[in-house]
């Protein structure tokens, strides 16, 4: 992690590109350090935005007289000079309101406040937030997107976790024709209405778990049971991250299908959707690696290091509008090796009918998420029944992975099946692993696997825009 002296000398080299004096901006980033609570993530986001744009409109207001504000405590601001805006997560509308998706954008309501220009910032009146058309228990001024001819503003939301992940996880994004994503921020999945997903202390023996165990289970000479499903040794380091092997035979099988074991279902879920009279016969699925991570019924503690995937996001990320017509993507705010636990795929757990009804009844306006289907044990049965043939969608409910960007063959990212919970592999977590060193800034995107020639697939496949090398969507 970067010293708060390194952090500074970056910002002045930014500014300086730009021939500002450094007398001039320390006082600006002083009083953005304050307003975002030493928060530096939102400072270097979009290569320094905030700053250089709060520098600029201090200049250009410069000799005006200050106008009396009200400076609340971070979070409550209302927004930043002209071209940037930002909300706090408190500050979006309850899902109350909102019947089940919660929304993100801002609530636009009253009448912008003034400027001060000394503080670098923008706020509302206390009398503007009192006639902003809240109710008498809203005790937070409402936040007002600013309009300027010269630059379009930002959106930056604070964290859209609402608090629910171990870090902040912010967005940003220029105001322009796109709407902020409408959604609930879960960080766990969680059942629609009619998948089986069986978690009980009873279907765990005590062979597949290790209540013998205390502390941490790494480091000890003879790994515990829970190492037997890769191979009796951890899929994870001391440090955190995959181990290089098991990792390169995730990635091989990912970008290499055919070269590795599939099974096929006698009577294939997929099948069954298209042609649900005649199906026809299984395309296989492939036999994914699985990690088995400890869990409830094991002796160790929650910081052994085989518990790294129900521990959540640690990873530094933000939202983003792309700029190559992808959309909304996340990118990392901080270098990550090679191996390490970004984040896991969270939705909504349905059936396989349940999805397919799902999608004929949208709309179409639902962009900024593709189900997975959890085939990864669908060989194992002769039948599968619908309610154990299970996908995950984020349309409605989800976390950060929803806003990731496919990228065919090559992504900085790979997604894992996980069991925790139930040795019942219908149902899995799907975590999402880096497949190389990760540079701070980079977008992260990971292959969702998509065939593009599949024109009959259930899930309908879209144009791809990843522009990789090795991209699979020929008629694009």
């Amino acid at each position: 992690m970067m010293s708060v002296r390194e952090r500074a000398r970056k910002a002045f080299q930014a500014t300086r590109a730009l021939g500002l004096p450094d007398q001039e901006v320390t006082p600006v980033l002083e009083h953005l350090l304050k307003l975002f609570n030493n928060n530096w993530d939102l400072i270097e986001s979009e290569d320094y935005r905030a700053l250089i744009d709060a520098y600029f409109e201090l200049k250009e207001n410069k000799g005006e007289d200050n106008r009396k504000n009200v400076v609340g405590d971070y979070g409550e601001s209302s927004r930043l000079p002209k071209r940037l805006c930002l909300q706090d997560s408190e500050g979006q509308a309850s899902p109350t309101k909102c019947s089940a998706r919660q929304i993100l954008s801002p609530e636009e309501h009253g009448k912008p406040s003034s400027v001060n220009l000394q503080q670098g910032a923008t706020f509302l009146n206390k009398k503007d937030s009192s006639s902003s058309g809240c109710s008498n228990s809203c005790k937070k001024p409402q936040q007002q997107p600013v309009t300027c001819e010269k630059n379009r503003p930002l959106h930056i939301i604070n964290d859209i976790t609402k608090g629910t992940e171990n870090v902040k996880i912010s967005l940003v994004g220029d105001i322009g024709k796109q709407e902020l994503p409408k959604f609930t921020y879960m960080r766990d999945n969680i059942i629609y209405q009619d998948a089986y997903v069986h978690i009980s202390l009873a279907r765990v023996a005590d062979e597949d778990c290790c209540s013998g165990c205390s502390g941490d289970c790494l480091p000890v000479s003879i790994p515990c049971a829970c190492a037997h499903e890769t191979g009796g040794e951890f899929a994870y380091t001391t440090d955190g991250q995959l181990r290089d092997k098991f990792l390169k035979a995730c990635i091989s099988m990912k970008q290499d299908p055919e070269g590795h074991d599939s099974v096929y279902c006698q009577d294939c879920p997929l099948e069954r959707l298209k042609n649900e009279y005649k199906p026809e016969k299984c395309k296989g699925h492939l036999v994914r690696k699985f990690i088995k991570e400890c869990w409830r019924k094991c002796g160790c503690n929650m910081q052994c290091g085989n518990r790294v995937v129900q521990r959540g996001i640690t990873c530094k990320l933000q939202v983003f509008w792309t700029r190559e017509g992808k959309g909304w993507g996340v990118k990392t705010l901080q270098d990550l090796p090679k191996g390490t636990f970004v984040c896991e795929y969270v939705g909504e757990i349905l059936t396989n009918t349940e999805l397919f009804e799902r999608n004929l009844k949208g709309s179409g306006n639902e962009k900024h998420t593709y189900p997975v289907t959890l085939d990864a044990d669908w060989g194992s049965e002769r039948v599968l029944k619908d309610e154990e043939a299970l996908c995950l969608d984020a349309t409605f409910c989800g976390n950060v992975a929803r806003f990731i960007n496919h990228r065919c063959f090559d992504a900085n990212l790979i997604d894992i099946p996980v069991e925790v919970e139930t040795p019942d592999r219908h149902y899995y977590h799907l975590a999402l692993f880096t497949t190389r060193d990760v540079r701070a800034s980079e977008e992260l995107t990971w292959d969702y696997g998509i065939d593009f020639n599949d024109d009959e697939h259930p899930i309908k496949a879209f144009k791809c825009c990843c522009r990789s090398a090795f991209c699979r969507d020929v008629k694009r």
